[in-house]
């Protein structure tokens, strides 16, 4: 049996709330018409009509596999830990991939990642003092700074500002609305888009189906005068489902001053099935935040300079903020043709605004000083986004094997306007426009991918053609300085780029399977990289990076008890993108060729699952022992840094726990994180070193009334230690000591 009826019902077993797929519920298929086409129509002549079976010999039904593709907040049924083989008109099979469900830990407060990626190997978290931005790094391809190196995804659609141009990340879904996350490496190229870092997809929770009306409000306070209040509400009444969440955050660091945030934020959900085989879902999210920067510090004693070691408390910076707004909306339509053939479409688009105000007259952890200190500049960027993402899902059978195409295509068009302005004081903000910048990218992407399956061998070529049109024209370009006149520039770039890639998976045992994949990346030079602002900073000849990613892997879940996945990559990445430094100017542009060897083992086990049984479970509870660890060995092998490390790319990052679960009433977690020393800059210098460091945490959520009343609270960085996690070019900037968290959580 091999339906793929998406169906929106409550799975009456274990009361969870979920949109269930029968079997894997690709939603793809032919999109590149003719190659998917052509497919189908092989497919189609390829089956053979079967013969008559009389009813008293048919073989015992087998029961549809269940994947889960969104679970409401209700839900505790733990997902995972890898990705199904087809899910959503997208292949995983012959992917390295994670599934990170957070129903498994006590809920993450203050969106604390490095708890979040516990049990995941390679995903590096640059902490800032100030949690107010997402800084991921992945296997040392590239600066985590806003994560511009590594694609995010909510509920598949890019949320970065500029798929391209700006890849950057100035939102983040809270994770208290987040499902689970799904981060596949290097094959991603060629189900999302060619990021070398790999895919992180938050799949957003859903409605739950089981009544009208289900509400919880929560509110934690914590270190640092935080504030923390989720409030959600969603239910199903006939064929329509919704949900509607709020949240405020507000709170300062540890840092002496300008270090205060407050963000607000929200989701409305509307679902609609119109049939069992249609499904239409509306989806509208808004984000806005205003945050203090309060910059770097330095080991290296000298004018003006802020000694870490003297105060690690201590602020560069009294008036430097970002302040950042987004109003997005993804429509959804969800349809199978029939028990073959299924369909997924998004339509997409929003506005985002981020605005920066900084001091000038600063150095590498010195107090501004100066003339210039009496100036700032205001930068505003706004985005404008529409786009679509179409899948198509076909299952096929021929030569003794059943099939699985996917096929589709991404397209979306981005109008970035830029405006730079001098502050004529250091909190200034408006000023004299010194930069008006029209900058524009327009994106088609056509993608298929097909599973051939026989028996346990499962072989997955793929193709994805990028078409990338960039253009960038100045209307007021003047030296940020003096505000003399500078030669306007114009500049359009068009680039065409084939991907393939092959996956490979062959299954050992019903519950294990090795698997080996190659595919290839592309990284495309920023709107910063083709024409630079700064007056004093010249990138020249800027190429395109690309990569090509080998992955040999062995995973298995024998067990509800016990997961493994232990696999050896190596990235080949020419004309990177870093920074280099010399004569105190800090550019970004290539940086040579680097290749990345490395291992990811990542393991689980239910101490009482393992010795007693289910029966054990339900008595005693659950005692989850986990670690991740990924060795790294990554190095540049041409360009002016042969020899060196890339940033952020440590040698070893362990991450181990220990949680307890108890019917679903009681979970405590005790969570440790271990980065060994590595460099913040490509050129390996002195003040760009990040020590080694030891984090451990304690998170506890305990429901102390029915399902009524739920307490939750932490203790992060359980021994003090100081360490920092993150150098930019104005200073080191500290990461927290010891803080903690408490709150309470009332459902009805």
């Amino acid at each position: 049996m091999n339906g793929h009826a998406t169906i929106a019902l409550l799975a009456t077993e274990s009361q969870y709330q979920a949109f269930i797929m029968l079997s894997q519920p690709s939603l793809t298929g032919p999109a590149i018409a003719l190659a998917a086409l052509l497919a189908l129509a092989v497919s189609s002549h390829a089956q053979s009509p079967a013969a008559p079976t009389s009813p008293s010999k048919l073989a015992p039904e087998e029961l549809p596999e269940i994947v889960i593709t969104g679970e409401a907040f209700a839900g505790t049924k733990i997902q995972g830990p890898f990705l199904p083989d087809v899910m959503e008109g997208k292949i995983f099979v012959g992917k390295k991939t994670s599934v990170i469900d957070f129903d498994s830990l006590p809920q993450i407060q203050s969106d604390n990642y490095r708890q979040a990626f516990t049990k995941t190997p390679g995903l590096l978290v640059s902490e800032l003092s100030n949690n107010s931005l997402l800084s991921l790094g992945s296997r040392g391809i590239g600066d985590p700074h806003e994560s511009q190196n590594l694609l995010v995804l909510r509920n598949g659609v890019p949320f970065v500002l500029d798929m391209f141009g700006y890849p950057t990340v100035y939102y983040a879904p809270q994770l208290e609305s987040v499902d689970r996350l799904e981060y596949v490496r290097g094959g991603s190229s060629l189900l999302y888009g060619p990021q070398p870092g790999g895919s992180l997809n938050y799949v957003m929770h859903r409605p739950r189906l089981d009544r009208p009306f289900s509400f919880f409000t929560q509110n934690v306070l914590g270190s640092g005068n935080l504030w923390n209040h989720f409030t959600s509400m969603d239910g199903t009444s006939g064929r329509l489902s919704y949900m509607v969440n709020y949240n405020h955050r507000m709170g300062d660091s540890f840092r002496s001053m300008n270090s205060d945030f407050e963000l607000n934020a929200g989701n409305v959900l509307l679902g609609l099935d119109l049939t069992t085989d249609t499904r239409w879902l509306l989806d509208f999210d808004f984000y806005q935040s205003d945050a203090g920067e309060p910059g770097g510090l330095t080991f290296t004693p000298g004018a003006g300079a802020l000694l870490y070691n003297a105060d690690r408390n201590q602020s560069q910076l009294a008036f430097d903020r970002v302040q950042v707004e987004r109003y997005f909306a993804t429509l959804s339509l969800e349809h199978d043709f029939n028990n073959e053939t299924s369909m997924v479409w998004k339509v997409f688009g929003g506005y985002s605004n981020r605005t920066s105000f900084r001091q000038r007259g600063t150095g590498f952890g010195t107090a501004p000083a100066g003339a210039a200190a009496g100036t700032n500049t205001i930068s505003e960027h706004r985005y404008y986004t529409i786009g679509t993402d179409l899948r198509f899902s076909h299952d096929w059978k021929a030569w003794s094997g059943e099939h699985h195409l996917t096929a589709g295509l991404t397209a979306g068009r981005t109008h970035a306007p830029l405006i730079n302005s001098l502050g004529a004081a250091p909190n200034a903000t408006s000023g004299a426009v010194y930069n008006d910048i029209t900058r524009s990218t327009e994106y088609l992407a056509l993608f298929v991918e097909n599973q051939f399956k026989f028996g346990r061998l499962s072989i997955v070529p793929g193709f994805r053609m990028e078409s990338i049109y960039q253009s960038i024209e100045d209307h007021v370009r003047l030296n940020s300085n003096t505000l003399a006149p500078l030669a306007p520039r114009r500049q359009e770039d068009a680039e065409h780029v084939p991907l393939f890639a092959l996956g490979l998976s062959y299954e050992v045992t019903a519950k294990s399977s090795l698997y080996l994949n190659f595919s290839q990346g592309y990284k495309p030079a920023t709107y910063a990289d083709t024409l630079p602002i700064d007056n004093n900073v010249a990138n020249t000849d800027v190429d395109p990076g690309h990569t090509l990613t080998y992955e040999l892997g062995y995973r298995g879940n024998p067990s509800d008890f016990i997961n493994w996945d232990t696999s050896v990559f190596y990235i080949d990445y020419d004309n990177r993108f870093g920074q280099t430094t010399a004569g105190g100017i800090t550019t970004v542009g290539n940086t040579g060729r680097s290749r990345n060897i490395g291992i990811d083992l990542a393991a689980e086990v239910d101490l009482v699952g393992v010795i007693g049984g289910e029966k054990a479970v339900k008595r005693f509870g659950n005692l989850a022992l986990h670690g991740a660890y990924e060795w790294l060995d990554a190095e540049f092998v041409s360009g002016p840094n042969t020899g060196l490390a890339p940033q952020y790319a440590p040698e070893h990052l362990i991450r181990v726990g220990l949680t307890y679960r108890w019917r679903e009433r009681l979970k405590l977690s005790l969570l440790h994180t271990y980065v060994s020393e590595h460099y913040a800059n490509d050129n390996n210098t002195l003040n760009f070193q990040i020590p080694a460091y030891n984090v451990t945490d304690i998170t506890l959520e305990a429901k102390l009334w029915r399902e009524n009343v739920t307490l939750l609270a932490g203790l992060n960085n359980v021994f003090n230690e100081d360490y920092y996690s993150r150098v930019r070019a104005n200073g080191v900037d500290p990461a927290w000591g010891r803080n903690f968290y408490a709150g309470i959580r009332f459902t009805f």
